[in-house]
């Protein structure tokens, strides 16, 4: 059975390379808004709604990466904040989707424990290519990322995550209010349950966690405490030597520092339940849960994902003292000490249109169907 699923998948996947990537030419139009460093896809459908898209660069090669996939009966959304570099976040965004639906094919559905045993195996795949480059790229051993997914399939919304990326649900509750509510347990050691974790995990180190410049660390180096990627934090092997003393430990680990366990959540969506929004951690440092649910309640939807992220990045500017004008004019690289990467999708969830049949746009691939087979899947990635 598994065998001729996996011919199938192999065939309907084949268009995927053709669409996997895209660049600022495939974004809406970002030089009209006056900043370079933007990209955004204003509005596009999924099975049961819309979603919304935007990307701001800040480092010198983008870190973040991230993906949306849908399909007659799913929508999947990745976002992949990296660290040391982009090479561990680009792989999950090249493999997380892939392992998810290979899993899913030989279970016949979707599951909390079908999501975590995909995570498992992108980090097995990516430990696994540190192993073959550490000799010619031994900091590929310092490169991890952060990983956020969401995935509503037939009703019922599952939600991954490792490291500080986080997902709001915004709901209409009493006056026709919006109610925001956090999804996602943040895995960062500036939290006091997660320093009590490590510390408890780890109770022979006197240094498993350091408040190094006004900021807990763990190790003194890395404020999320599970990633994937991040080798050296993980395996012994990958131990960096005195030569590389940003990432070198006076003493090698005797097991792993950070984890690669997701925190998974599951909920039925209710007809209150209107959008969905996930972004990585740079957002959520200028704006709060409500402040991002009322932005998406009270506007448009198309640019929704944009109008949050220029809400993030006036406030950027404006605690630099600054404005916003002022900052588009700083390049990328430099543009870091004031924001980092960010990336927002924004999914709306339309119930009416439960049980219906919906068009999506002709860009797809194949993915699922009600046992989570072939099926059509459009593919729209982040930047490289």
């Amino acid at each position: 059975m598994f065998s001729w699923l996996a011919r199938i998948v192999s065939a309907c996947l084949r268009p995927v390379r053709r669409y996997a990537r895209m660049s600022k030419d495939d974004f809406d139009d970002a030089a009209a808004a006056g900043d370079a460093l933007v990209w955004h896809r204003d509005l596009e459908k999924h099975s049961r709604g819309e979603f919304s898209f935007a990307v701001v660069q800040a480092n010198e090669v983008i870190e973040d990466q991230s993906q949306v996939e849908t399909g007659a009966d799913g929508v999947f959304v990745g976002v992949y904040d990296g660290h040391g570099g982009a090479e561990a976040s680009r792989f999950i965004n090249d493999h997380l989707f892939h392992n998810l639906m290979r899993v899913a094919q030989e279970n016949g559905s979707i599951s909390e424990d079908i999501i975590r045993n995909a995570v498992s195996a992108t980090e097995d795949g990516f430990l696994t290519l540190v192993r073959r480059s550490y000799g010619i790229k031994p900091l590929i051993a310092a490169m991890g990322s952060c990983c956020l997914v969401g995935v509503i399939w037939k009703g019922t919304l599952y939600i991954a995550n490792l490291g500080d990326s986080r997902a709001v649900i915004g709901s209409i509750g009493r006056s026709n209010k919006i109610i925001s509510e956090q999804l996602t347990i943040e895995h960062n050691a500036c939290k006091e349950e997660v320093r009590r974790e490590l510390r408890s995990l780890h109770p022979e180190d006197s240094q498993i966690v350091v408040l190094k410049q006004g900021t807990w660390r763990i190790k003194g180096i890395i404020q999320v405490s599970r990633s994937i990627g991040d080798a050296y934090l993980k395996r012994p092997e990958f131990s960096f030597d005195p030569s590389f003393p940003r990432f070198h430990l006076p003493e090698p680990i005797r097991r792993p520092v950070l984890s690669a366990e997701p925190s998974v959540c599951s909920r039925v969506l209710k007809p209150n339940d209107k959008f969905v929004i996930f972004a990585s951690d740079g957002l959520w440092e200028h704006l709060t849960n409500q402040e991002a649910a009322e932005i998406v309640h009270n506007n448009p939807r198309t640019g929704i994902a944009r109008r949050l992220l220029m809400a993030a990045l006036n406030e950027a500017a404006r605690k630099r003292e600054m404005r916003y004008k002022d900052l588009q004019k700083i390049g990328k690289g430099i543009r870091r000490f004031f924001h980092d990467d960010i990336t927002v999708v924004v999914v709306f969830i339309d119930h009416e249109l439960g049980g219906k049949k919906v068009t999506v746009p002709e860009l797809s691939i194949k993915g699922f169907i009600d046992t989570v087979g072939p099926s059509n899947f459009r593919n729209l990635r982040g930047l490289e």
